[in-house]
């Protein structure tokens, strides 16, 4: 059974940074993309960020890219995201999630939420102005 585990949400001032670590268990011999997604209050779930099994692709949301950071430590089955200059937009409970397992180590970087399989519980971000 795969299980993806988040940390590292907190509460920092605007302009401050976080570091998100997600680590997954459950399988093995599969080259997946991962992703970061974030809800805020009364919104729908949007793609902040993904990266390819090898980390030579990455993906980012408009309004992440330049502050956010995403990378891929493979042998310890752990993705992170790397925050910074955060702003009060950015409040939300950010959400890991991995693609279906996989013999292909794609570049293609799939935005929708569908196209992902797995899930963490997620994990709070909050940004005071």
């Amino acid at each position: 059974q795969v299980q993806l585990v988040e940390s590292g949400g907190g509460l920092v001032q605007a302009g401050g940074s976080l570091r998100l670590s997600c680590v997954e268990s459950g399988r093995t011999f599969s080259r997946h993309a991962m992703a970061w997604f974030r809800q805020a209050p009364g919104k729908e779930r949007e793609f902040v960020s993904a990266i390819s099994w090898s980390g030579g692709s990455v993906h980012y949301e408009d309004s992440v890219k330049g502050r956010f950071t995403i990378s891929r430590d493979i042998a310890k089955n752990t993705v992170y995201l790397q925050m910074n200059s955060l702003k009060p937009e950015d409040t939300a409970v950010y959400y890991c999630a991995a693609g279906p397992s996989s013999t292909y180590d794609s570049s293609w970087l799939p935005t929708g939420r569908r196209e992902y399989v797995y899930w963490g519980q997620g994990t709070q971000v909050t940004v005071s102005s």
